[in-house]
């Protein structure tokens, strides 16, 4: 009787521990991912009597303990879920330097999860505490050391283009790229840096919890040198030994071009296709996937893209920023990618810059713990601004900058760092706004996260508002921007010109008038924040009326394309669902040479739209008498209202 009794307490035991038993089976197929090949299927048989709430967790690496999943997938997604068996496919996963692991777990109707976390929306997670099966390992063939995750960004020099890639450890690794059209054996080389940092550089929860952290392998820095101005060239990463990326190409940057294309957008987000800690919306791939087909479309001309603030999302989770950057690839391998930060990059308890104004803004938890050390490490724009951490951890860096290219000049904020007078960020901006060649660049583009001008109702914002209004719209009109770019609000709104909250000129196509149009395009993929203003007389019931200086504003999913001539500037905002535009604003440019204040704008226009401009101020002229006690422009009721969509709908 003795081994009997043994043999029940032992699996007792292992059921109370949420061992597995030998009678489910789970597989994950195939064993080795490719970058090609990299869907992975999930296969489990002979589970007795089967919930609806069973699910498959994703581990990597292996080692990990049962809670701390990356995500996981409920069993009832596969159509035979009910007998027992069945198969579910996961869609490419990036390559995490480690290998993946899969676990089945019974979660009982009833049961209640014995998790303390719960996701985005206060809903349970799943307690990992009745293990039936476990799958083998799948890896990714070269465990890490091939590159992955290639993103472009411009130097502070014309002629160059840094790229940089990941790898799991820190060997040697070189950029080797040429011209289009050369042969073969004619590429330049230029070495690497690689950098990475630890999970001690982590300021909090959950970044640096065993549920967050995950080693984030090594960042390599190269920069290819002597580019000849607008051309075509070839570039592949990597090593002999440890293997070298595919090849890309892009197109080397032209200061004297006289046309500029840009796309430009805020608060993308990453999609991973497995529930997780937060919601995670497939929108930010259309938006992806409609950048390339415009990529595509330009041929041999150069553009840039620029993504202000909200990067990835991730928030303290590690492998959301390698999701994140295997989604970008396709674009940022191929064109500049340029960022800015954002509350969801940084903001965390201790941040050492927090004035009184900014003690409900600056909320500490935005960041998940991150610090901007992530982000500060796997980017690197151009300029040098940096910011103490004061924790021991490396510098925030990517903070502010600028750049031409072609007739535009584009200049970057950080609004979660001092920005206010005599901080190192205005010194910035007030000498980089001093010093633009309007004849080479007649157009600024200034962009940052936080917006100066929203009709958003997210009232905590406001004093950051004004504060940004007080410092930095007096340099905005002195020097003359033009379009001034935010994100953080999950919408497209344009406002139009705008000087101390008094609005300049309601067309969509004019002169500039002596101050820059704002525009807020949050909307390029995280999920949707039904926050307009309400109108005060309808307090049960709200509807949102556009105030008169919001000229067009949209919940659509998408990005704006900017097109400069050394005449126009044009932004497009292009909705994701289509793929067509659905508001447009021109602005032309001051005259080359001449004086650049408002009264002497007129002689920049085209001839043709001098005189209609002409034949508009007489006819304004006969009206003024019947317009008399309308100060601006009235508009129209709900007609010109864009919907808004929110979740529920």
């Amino acid at each position: 009787m003795l081994p009997n009794v043994t043999f029940f307490f032992l699996l007792v035991a292992n059921l109370a521990a949420g061992e597995p038993t030998s009678t489910t089976t789970l597989t994950a197929t195939p064993a080795t991912l490719t970058k090609l090949y990299s869907a992975i299927t999930l296969q489990w048989s002979n589970l007795a009597s089967p919930s609806p709430l069973d699910y498959v967790a994703v581990y990597s690496p292996p080692s990990s303990g049962n809670l701390d999943y990356l995500g996981f997938l409920f069993l009832n997604a596969s159509a035979s879920w009910a007998t027992g068996t069945g198969s579910l496919t996961l869609p490419r996963l990036p390559d995490l330097r480690a290998p993946y692991q899969f676990r089945l777990f019974r979660w009982p109707p009833g049961e209640l999860s014995k998790n303390p976390r719960v996701d985005q929306d206060g809903d349970p997670l799943p307690d990992a505490s009745r293990r039936a099966a476990v799958s083998g390992n799948v890896a990714y063939e070269g465990s890490g050391a091939r590159p992955a995750q290639l993103h472009l960004a411009f130097t502070d020099e014309a002629d160059e283009m840094r790229v940089m890639f990941v790898c799991g450890d820190d060997g040697r690794r070189f950029v080797r790229y040429r011209p289009a059209g050369l042969r073969e054996e004619q590429w330049e080389e230029s070495p690497t840096v690689a950098t990475t940092y630890e999970r001690r550089h982590m300021c909090d929860y959950p970044a640096n919890d065993s549920v967050g952290w995950r080693h984030p392998g090594f960042v390599f820095d190269g920069v290819m040198k002597g580019l000849q101005p607008g051309r075509r060239y070839l570039y592949k990463v990597g090593s002999d030994s440890g293997g070298w990326s595919e090849t890309y190409s892009f197109i080397s940057r032209d200061t004297e071009a006289n046309e500029t294309t840009a796309f430009l957008f805020g608060d993308l987000g990453t999609y991973v296709p497995y529930n997780t800690y937060f919601r995670t919306p497939d929108e930010s791939l259309s938006t992806v996937k409609w950048i390339l087909r415009d990529l595509e479309a330009l041929g041999d001309k150069p553009a840039v893209i620029s993504h202000i603030g909200d990067i990835s999302y991730a928030k303290g989770y590690a492998w959301l920023w390698d999701h994140f950057f295997e989604q970008i690839e396709p674009i940022a391998a191929k064109t500049p990618y340029h960022v800015c930060i954002g509350n969801h990059e940084y903001d965390w308890p201790s941040q050492p810059w927090k004035p009184s104004w900014a003690a409900n803004i600056y909320n500490g938890k935005d960041g998940g713990g991150e610090c901007g050390i992530a982000y500060s490490i796997k980017f690197r724009m151009p300029g040098n601004s940096s910011f103490p951490t004061g924790t021991g951890a490396p510098d925030t860096q990517n903070l502010y900058y600028s750049f031409d290219a072609g007739v535009v000049h584009f200049v970057y904020m950080s609004t979660e760092t001092d920005f206010t007078q005599g901080s190192d960020q205005y010194n910035f901006v007030k000498a980089d706004l001093e010093r633009v060649n309007r004849s080479r660049t007649p157009f600024i583009v200034f962009q940052g996260h936080r917006p100066m001008y929203t009709s958003s109702n997210e009232t905590k914002d406001t004093a950051h508002r004004e504060q940004m209004i007080q410092h930095l719209e007096p340099l905005f009109v002195k020097h003359n921007v033009t379009l001034a770019l935010w994100g953080h609000i999950h919408r497209y709104e344009r406002f139009c010109p705008m000087k101390n909250y008094q609005c300049l000129n309601t067309s969509s196509s004019f002169v500039y008038p002596g101050a820059p149009a704002h525009v807020v395009i949050g909307m390029a993929g995280q999920d949707y924040q039904p926050s307009w203003e309400p109108r005060p007389d309808h307090p049960n019931v709200p509807i949102f009326p556009q105030p008169q200086r919001s000229m067009y504003r949209g919940g659509e999913f998408g990005y704006t394309k900017l097109v400069a001539t050394r005449e126009k500037l044009t932004l497009t905002y292009i909705g994701k669902h289509d793929g067509q535009a659905h508001d447009k604003v021109e602005i032309f440019s001051l005259q080359v040479g001449t004086d650049s204040t408002p009264d002497k704008l007129v002689s920049a226009m085209p001839k043709n739209t001098r005189y209609v401009e002409i034949a508009g101020c007489a006819m304004l002229a006969l009206l003024l008498g019947f317009m008399a006690g309308f100060g601006v422009r009235k508009k129209t009721d709900s007609a010109r209202w864009t919907p808004v969509r929110n979740e529920e709908s």
